[in-house]
């Protein structure tokens, strides 16, 4: 293993992330602090409360840091609030809301409702063969993309049917639903690729300069 991933442990879905992560066999580690966001080669940014996340992070001075390594390029996936706080725009955020931004999309806060509105169904996912089982949980959905972005899932269906809940661009990566909530692991293997990707575009730029 040449590589560790991280999963943004200030709030949400952290353990359960973690837990899909060693079930893959990768060196998965909880980020709290600068030194640990410093020792990760790809990061998850799990789902929870987008406002409350970014309060935490600048409480732990992990937000500059953070914003810092995801527009230089690392590796990352946002699921549910990890979605929003990738977004470079939001729609019905709350007043001042920021965010790390990196993903041209817009995207909308709450777009699926309340709590009392969460739902799952089956998703085609890009990459991926036969369907995925997605949970939304106040889950957000992306309104716009930028021309860089691909769009990786929409929902097949019902009143929302059209809507984008999967995209990727670059080396970031972001779903509205909670991947690591039940026991496919498929999702996570698309950003793993990503991080392997990375790690090898980093070592051949690095015999080149040796070169």
């Amino acid at each position: 293993m040449d590589h560790t991933i991280g999963v943004l442990a200030l709030q949400g879905d952290v353990r359960e992330h973690l837990a899909v992560l060693r079930r893959l066999g990768e060196d998965a580690i909880a980020v709290r602090r600068p030194r640990e966001l410093a020792a990760v080669d790809g990061l998850i940014i799990p789902g929870g409360e987008s406002t409350t996340m970014i309060k935490l992070a600048r409480i732990f001075e992990l937000f500059e840091p953070l914003k810092a390594r995801v527009r230089a390029g690392l590796p990352t996936f946002g699921t549910c609030a990890g979605m929003i706080l990738l977004a470079d725009r939001i729609e019905d955020g709350a007043a001042g809301q920021e965010t790390l931004g990196g993903l041209d999309i817009t995207v909308r806060r709450n777009a699926f409702g309340r709590q009392v509105d969460s739902f799952e169904g089956d998703l085609t996912v890009q990459g991926l063969d036969g369907p995925v089982h997605a949970i939304f949980i106040r889950a957000p959905w992306v309104e716009a993309v930028g021309e860089g972005v691909e769009v990786l899932a929409r929902v097949p269906a019902g009143p929302a049917a059209g809507r984008i809940v999967a995209v990727r661009q670059g080396s970031l990566m972001a779903t509205s639903f909670h991947p690591e909530v039940g026991g496919d692991a498929r999702v996570h293997e698309l950003f793993v690729d990503l991080v392997r990707r990375a790690r090898a575009e980093l070592r051949t730029d690095e015999e080149t300069k040796r070169d």
